[in-house]
């Protein structure tokens, strides 16, 4: 019988696990055999060995690296939709006599009503341009419109109007009779009411609601006495009358001024003028300074010839005159003339037609209406202007903080007590170069 030697066993049929075990077998091996010669020493270097040999080999597998844990993005609350607030509406209403009623089947225009309705038509498209003005600026505004017929019946019924009580701004009517109809209904404390053309003193009507643009005759004769007052300084004023009464509501308060502002140090002498004789103060002039008169007349019989015999007299004194704010306006008084007397006007009407602001609103008015602007379309722009801003401000009750400087006049505000705000700009025109000029 042949004896054969049986193989080995495959561990687990890994080449290198049968290397290991080779390997381990045989350092085995090699350890029994030397234990048979070995020294102390030797036994303990080989147990060492063996056991080196023997000891599970140990793979060194690095830490995981914790990896930061990843942040998730905070969650920004989205806000939430506001709706933006309607725009502001101001609503401002017009009253003005437009006589609607004349164009009726069978009715016409008399030449009064005629020229009443274009004082409103032109007033109406000034107005109307300012507020297409400020429209571009993000303003908002609803215009009313209403006929007031220059008839205090119906300007009494439209102070009863829903729409017209409720306006943030009423302006008009425009004559005194239609406004005392008016403000007679309206008296509690509301929004304001504009009176946008009369120089009516506030004390007509005696309404705290009352705005009073066009600035009524005493403060003319308060800015003549301040100028003659602080400018002047004369020792006599000479005031020739007519002999109206209604040449009191200038001179009343312009004696009052002039007092206050002097101290009493200026006489006032006044005479009525008859035929225009002046003989009764020849022999108060002055030949070495200026004799300064104040005519409040608006006569013109009484100023051809009081005029002509002051002309005279002006060839041997020196004459500085003061005259009415309607002066500018009348044809016959001719500038050579008031020229001549050194003649001073008051006036809340003066439009320099030469600015740049004022031919930039004839320009936009003639395209915008195909006509050339009156003094009342002016008026109405200004007033547009500075009523407009305010209401779209919420600066209503501020006018008294808000001054303006209008194409045709100033606006600066005084409220009076019981009365409401009255304008007291007035301007100071003195006849040069055969015009009116601004004295500064």
């Amino acid at each position: 019988m042949t004896l054969v030697r049986n193989r080995l066993p495959r561990l687990n049929g890994n080449s290198r696990s049968f290397r290991i075990s080779n390997f381990r077998f045989s350092t085995f091996y090699c350890f029994l055999k030397g234990l048979k010669r070995a020294t102390p020493f030797r036994i303990y270097f080989l147990c060492a060995l063996f056991l080196a040999a023997c000891s599970p080999k140990v793979r060194t597998v690095p830490a995981p690296v914790n990896k930061p844990a990843e942040q998730k993005p905070e969650q920004v609350e989205k806000p939430v939709p506001v709706k933006p607030a309607a725009p502001k509406v101001s609503v401002i209403s017009l009253l003005l006599p437009f006589g609607l009623d004349h164009i009726g089947p069978g009715q016409s225009y008399t030449d009064i009503s005629l020229k009443k309705a274009r004082i409103a038509a032109d007033y109406y498209r000034g107005f109307k341009q300012a507020l297409d003005s400020l429209t571009y600026y993000g303003y908002n505004y609803k215009l009313q419109l209403f006929d007031s017929k220059d008839d205090a019946g119906t300007a009494h019924g439209l102070a009863y109007n829903p729409k017209v009580r409720t306006s943030d701004l009423i302006v008009g009517p425009v004559f005194p009779d239609d406004m005392k109809a008016f403000t007679d209904v309206l008296v509690g404390a509301r929004k304001p009411i504009v009176s946008p053309l009369s120089p009516e003193p506030a004390t007509t009507f005696h309404n705290q609601n009352l705005v009073t643009v066009n600035p009524p005759l005493e403060y003319h004769a308060w800015c003549a006495a301040q100028y003659i007052a602080s400018h002047m300084k004369p020792q006599k004023i000479f005031v020739l009358r007519s002999g109206y009464s209604e040449e009191n509501d200038y001179l009343v308060p312009f004696d009052r001024a002039i007092d206050s502002l002097s101290n009493r140090h200026i006489r006032i002498i006044t005479i009525t003028v008859m035929h225009g004789q002046l003989q009764p103060i020849m022999a108060q002039l002055t030949a070495g300074r200026d004799n300064v008169f104040v005519i409040i007349s608006t006569d013109q019989a009484f100023l051809t010839v009081t005029l002509n015999s002051l002309e005279k007299l002006a060839a041997r004194y020196p004459i500085t005159l003061f005259g009415h704010p309607s002066w500018q306006h009348y044809s016959f008084l001719t500038p050579q003339r008031l020229q001549i007397l050194k003649t001073h006007i008051t006036s809340a009407d003066n439009v320099d037609y030469k600015s740049a602001e004022t031919i930039t609103f004839i320009r936009n008015y003639h395209n915008a209406w195909h006509t050339e602007p009156s003094a009342y379309a002016v008026k109405g722009f200004d007033e547009g202007l500075y009523f407009g801003q305010l209401l779209g401000t919420d600066n209503l009750k501020n006018m008294g903080k808000t001054d303006f400087k209008g194409l045709h006049n100033d606006f600066v505000f005084q409220k009076k007590a019981g009365l409401g705000w009255i304008n007291t700009h007035v301007n100071l025109l003195l006849y040069t170069n055969f015009e009116l000029k601004k004295v500064e």
